[in-house]
């Protein structure tokens, strides 16, 4: 199943069936069964027309699936990004870092995002016009409830400042945390099992009408385990509206691309779909 959220409300989509919920988004996700209310509610809710589905997902009116929840993430949890992160710190002498974060015990877990930063589906996210080196990273984002448990997933975009980050390692929440600098959408997808380790994840990078990057991988290429993860998130913090988890970028941008303004970013994760976002800069901040 999946819930859209719109400028006219809540979709649910189950079956290709289409119905409205009329609920406050926080109390409706954060629930411990919430695929079998879903499931419920689709057997006392009528189905909506075509119509109303259309005016539901027009492309400017879906919103990021998010309420009051912060946004939070996971560092070096593939292979990929610690080579790439070994690779943007070889000059400060920090590389080692990320190498043995990879293999402790322990993973990286930071602060992404409050709601008001994050973009949704065929919005825009920013670069740093303070960075040189700017790239989004594609994640596979748990929606975890208030007592802990994984409820739903939906497609993250991790934009980061990787000239920013490589220069020093304590700079990494201003290569992190800056507005539009986290997308989620376009749905969350929730199922009533673990979502499989075959799940692919694509990203294409256009620019104008060419292809500036296009890769794959699967979940399977994960070090860590969604729980674990999320057992870390969860020892010493609360989340009372429950808060979403980016699991880490699997697909990185070869170290001589940079995102540019314009460029198009598409994340597709198998069963949810395609997060899909263009490449802006912040009009209300000049230049250091």
């Amino acid at each position: 199943m999946k819930l859209y959220n719109s400028k006219s409300g809540i979709l649910l989509e189950h079956n290709e069936a289409f119905f409205i919920v009329d609920e406050p988004w926080d109390i409706l996700v954060n629930r411990d069964d919430l695929e079998g209310y879903l499931a419920s509610k689709t057997k006392t809710t009528h189905q909506i027309t075509a119509g109303d589905q259309a005016k539901f997902l027009a492309d400017n009116a879906i919103l990021p699936p998010i309420g009051q929840q912060e946004v939070w993430a996971a560092g070096v949890t593939y292979l990929k990004s610690r080579d790439a992160r070994m690779e943007e710190s070889q000059s400060t002498g920090a590389a080692s870092l990320y190498d043995r974060v990879y293999d402790a015990e322990r993973p990286e877990l930071f602060f992404k995002a409050m709601p008001s930063r994050v973009s949704g589906h065929k919005q825009h996210v920013f670069i740093r016009k303070d960075s040189s080196w700017n790239v989004p990273e594609p994640e596979l984002t748990l929606f975890i409830n208030s007592n802990g448990n994984i409820q739903g997933y939906t497609i993250g975009n991790d934009m980061s400042s990787r000239s920013i980050e490589g220069e020093n390692a304590l700079y990494l929440p201003q290569a992190k945390i800056y507005e539009k600098s986290a997308a989620l959408g376009p749905c969350l997808y929730v199922v009533s099992k673990p979502i499989s380790k075959e799940t692919g994840i694509k990203m294409i990078i256009r620019r104008g009408d060419v292809k500036a990057y296009e890769d794959f991988t699967k979940v399977s290429q994960i070090k860590r385990s969604f729980d674990e993860l999320t057992r870390y998130l969860f020892s010493e913090c609360d989340f009372p509206h429950g808060c979403f988890l980016m699991t880490g970028t699997c697909l990185v941008p070869s170290s001589d691309f940079t995102l540019q303004e314009d460029d198009v970013v598409e994340i597709s994760i198998d069963g949810i779909g395609t997060l899909i976002n263009t490449i802006g800069t912040n009009p209300k901040h000049k230049l250091i």
